[in-house]
């Protein structure tokens, strides 16, 4: 275990950062949301997942500071709170053109399917 250096701190809250890209279903609606902001129905219709799956998402990723929410009228837009979230999913995309090879034969990091996370979990 590292100890409390601000060394390991920052590479502790660093790793918390990157888990809330690593589950697919957030990572979904992170990149629904690099076109601009949306509903959670729209959110819901362009990942296949439930609008209270979306919700719970959405309100693991507003916890964190990576979405941010604006009522309109009778509904809510959801939005990246922060550009440089498109950037670096735009950074992922560049690399991995040039190691999707070595990440697909990767046998330690199996993604976990949207389909098999429990509707009310999603801080898993």
């Amino acid at each position: 275990m590292l100890t409390q250096t601000p060394q390991a701190t920052a590479l502790r809250l660093k790793a918390k950062l990157f888990r809330g890209f690593s589950d697919m279903s957030r990572l979904s609606i992170l990149e629904a949301l690099r076109d601009g902001p949306l509903t959670v129905g729209v959110i819901a219709e362009k990942t296949s997942l439930s609008q209270s799956n979306v919700s719970n998402h959405l309100r693991c990723l507003s916890d964190c500071d990576l979405v941010i929410s604006t009522p309109q009228g009778r509904y809510t837009l959801y939005q990246l709170r922060d550009p440089r979230v498109a950037s670096l999913l735009g950074l992922a995309e560049e690399l991995l053109h040039e190691v999707a090879r070595g990440v697909y034969e990767c046998i330690h990091y199996e993604p976990v399917e949207p389909a098999a996370h429990e509707e009310g979990k999603a801080h898993g």
